[in-house]
């Protein structure tokens, strides 16, 4: 079986205060856009998971997402069998896309078809909240609105269409190190960034720029350009999304020109 795992980006997050627990609770609008991974996967019978993964820099062993999923979904229904994975990586890691959440429910879906196990979404949703915080998004990804630690959701009211261009500079951001690192007074105040009637924010960038001093002379290129509608970052970084109402090619080629060729872009869409 062959399956897509998409992207997200994050037109909207608040970071609300620290919880007892050590996480935090968000508010945040995450809309899946058409980047995607592409997963092949194969069961047999016997024991053991073997994950191949065509980017060396990311783990093919029990570190990666995709194979605590299948420890998961085998602990979850008592299953024995042989799992093989072949992960084609489109989405960049470290990048604040939603990549390895993303694969990580693609391939929880995938198994509960493959078994026919019957689990449903809210099953499916419940078994991917133990990945992470904003792996249940991906068992069913359209536009909502997260609260919690982004574990309750809702359908969001319609979000516009939009092309988008995806860049990312050639250094991850660790989410972890980026909600260790946020401070209450680190939050964004600029709200005159729309798409539709939505007020773009993000309140990692206050954090994450000062450290990481590319990104904020990125965003203030891009909203210079003559196409870019608006810019923002997704999630904790290290990706700029831009929306666009002009050519995302030519903004391309100029972004490569000005920061490096070592700047990753990407063309995609909104999926609303």
């Amino acid at each position: 079986m062959t399956i897509q795992a998409p992207a997200k980006v994050n037109l909207v997050l608040r970071i609300l205060a620290k919880r007892p627990d050590g996480f935090h609770d968000i508010e945040t609008l995450m809309v899946p856009v058409s980047l995607a991974d592409e997963i092949e996967i194969h069961i047999s019978n016997g024991e053991g998971i073997d994950l191949k993964c065509d980017q060396a820099e990311i783990s093919s062993g029990p570190e990666n997402l995709v194979w605590r999923a299948v420890e998961a979904f085998r602990d979850f229904t008592g299953l024995h069998f042989h799992t093989r994975i072949n992960l084609r990586k489109n989405i960049p890691h470290g990048a604040g896309l939603g990549g390895g959440s993303s694969d990580a429910a693609a391939v929880l879906k995938a198994l509960d078809q493959l078994h026919n196990t019957r689990l449903g979404v809210v099953g499916l949703e419940s078994l991917a909240s133990s990945l992470g915080s904003d792996t249940p998004f991906f068992i069913r990804p359209c536009p909502k609105l997260c609260r919690g630690r982004g574990e309750l959701m809702m359908d969001a009211d319609e979000i516009p269409p939009a092309k988008l261009l995806l860049l990312k500079p050639p250094f991850p951001v660790s989410t972890g190190w980026a909600y260790q690192t946020w401070k209450p007074h680190q939050t964004a105040n600029d709200r005159r960034q729309f798409h539709g009637k939505i007020g773009l924010v993000n309140d990692f960038e206050q954090t994450v720029f000062q450290k990481f001093l590319l990104l904020p002379t990125i965003k203030s290129w891009l909203l210079e350009q003559e196409e870019v509608v608006s810019a923002m970052m997704s999630g904790s970084g290290s990706t700029l999304f831009a929306i666009l109402h002009g050519d995302a090619g030519s903004l391309a080629k100029r972004a490569e020109a000005r920061f490096g060729p070592n700047l990753w872009t990407a063309e995609t869409t909104l999926c609303c």
